[in-house]
């Protein structure tokens, strides 16, 4: 008999989950370091601020912290800073997970579109937001990064 996983469970996470976020941030960004030349912004981030100003979330199946979400909210759309899932649970859907939780935060908090980041040369990435209806809205330079905007907006629900 074949058990299958637990549906996942997204909660925000609190200052005890500090490592599971880095740990899953550091595992999830590291294979860009050689691509990039230098790491990610989501491996620079200060988590324990992030924590603390609630816009951190963990999704967890079966007791075990699979992925990170960070949401920031702005004046004029909802900002997915950071999307990461962990290796090991990779393609198994966790991240369209979380990018509907993403919508439906932004929808929740007044927001009629959601605005995303990645670097240029993940190139991979910019190719899955833009099959989901994400577009290019400029690119910009920050922190020595190269970025890549793009924005969706919300049809009401």
């Amino acid at each position: 008999m074949t058990t299958l996983p637990a549906s996942p469970v997204i909660r925000s996470a609190a200052p005890v989950d500090q490592a599971s976020v880095e740990v899953i941030v550091h595992s999830a960004y590291r294979h860009y370091i050689a691509r990039i030349g230098q790491k990610p912004g989501p491996m620079l981030d200060d988590y324990a601020a992030l924590i603390a100003q609630g816009g951190v979330h963990l999704l967890e199946r079966d007791g075990t912290a699979q992925a990170v979400l960070v949401l920031v909210p702005q004046p004029d759309a909802m900002l997915l800073d950071n999307i990461a899932v962990a290796p090991a649970a990779q393609g198994q859907g966790l991240g369209r997970t979380l990018l509907a939780f993403a919508e439906t935060q932004a929808r929740a908090q007044g927001h009629d579109r959601i605005r995303l980041y990645t670097h240029v040369l993940m190139t991979e990435n910019q190719a899955i937001y833009a099959r989901i209806g994400y577009r290019e809205t400029h690119r910009a330079t920050e922190k020595g990064l190269h970025r890549v905007y793009m924005e969706k907006p919300l049809l009401a629900q």
